[in-house]
């Protein structure tokens, strides 16, 4: 009798079938693999280069995006407002509107404003500044930069001055009206600025001035001026007008989670 059988692989046992190798099986699996990982990516894209089209992941132009529509919504409610105010004053026969309400408009800043104004305009300094006075260290990025502080002492030095109506960029200020900076942009009512930055207010062009020259915070801001080369200039605009608050007027706040 043929002991053949005792070999596999001879062709002469019962067992003629080999077992796949663990090698084989794991080349087939990176296969599969990588032609899911081409679908799932060619399916995604959509036609699209989705490794050099970074505008996709650009926080900065969202931001510029988001501020662009804003700046249209604001808009277009200004528009209807004014419509409304219109329609409002032919009412009834054309009879002027309560004198109370339109007191009370012009006190909240939604009312366009005129008169005698000036205008602060605040810059960054030369990214290449140095110190131009003896005994003041050499600049630090942060010394070159206008923050949050610095427009926020303009605007409170203005109000103190008897500010009828102040107005940031192309922006008008009222009761809720919050100056923020986010590294060297202004972030005002949903819109993003950059420098430079220009606050115009209408009042008494002295006393608004004198208000400035008198502010702790503007004068410790001047040494940076002097030294580092910041921008500052006072403008007296003779007789200006200041658009009205166009935005909304409801209160926002947060709401703790119940």
């Amino acid at each position: 009798m043929s002991n053949s059988a005792d070999f596999p692989g001879t062709g002469a046992g019962p067992d003629r079938t080999r077992r796949p190798r663990p090698v084989r099986i794991m080349t087939v699996a990176v296969f599969a693999l990588a032609g899911l990982l081409f679908f799932t990516s060619f399916n995604t894209a959509k036609g699209t280069n989705i490794r050099t089209d970074t505008s996709l992941l650009k926080l900065s132009d969202l931001v510029q995006e988001r501020s662009r529509k804003n700046k249209e919504l604001d808009e277009s409610n200004a528009a209807l407002r004014d419509d409304i105010e219109s329609l409002a004053a032919r009412d009834d026969g054309g009879k002027p509107q309560d004198g109370r309400l339109s007191g009370l408009e012009q006190s909240a800043g939604t009312r366009k404003i005129t008169g005698k104004a000036i205008t602060v305009t605040l810059n960054d300094a030369p990214p290449d500044a140095t110190a131009k006075l003896p005994g003041y260290p050499e600049p630090q990025p942060d010394y070159l930069v206008i923050h949050q502080q610095d427009l926020q002492a303009v605007v409170n030095a203005l109000w103190k001055g008897g500010a009828q109506g102040i107005k940031v960029m192309d922006q008008r200020l009222i009761s809720t009206s919050a100056v923020r900076c986010v590294g060297n942009t202004l972030i005002l009512q949903g819109r993003v600025y950059s420098p430079p930055y220009k606050i115009t207010a209408v009042g008494d062009p002295g006393k608004l001035q004198k208000a400035l020259a008198d502010s702790p915070a503007i004068q410790n801001y001047m040494v940076y001026v002097n030294v580092y080369g910041l921008g500052w200039k006072v403008t007296d605009d003779g007789t200006a007008t200041l658009p009205g608050y166009s935005g909304t007027v409801d209160l926002q706040h947060a709401k703790p989670v119940q």
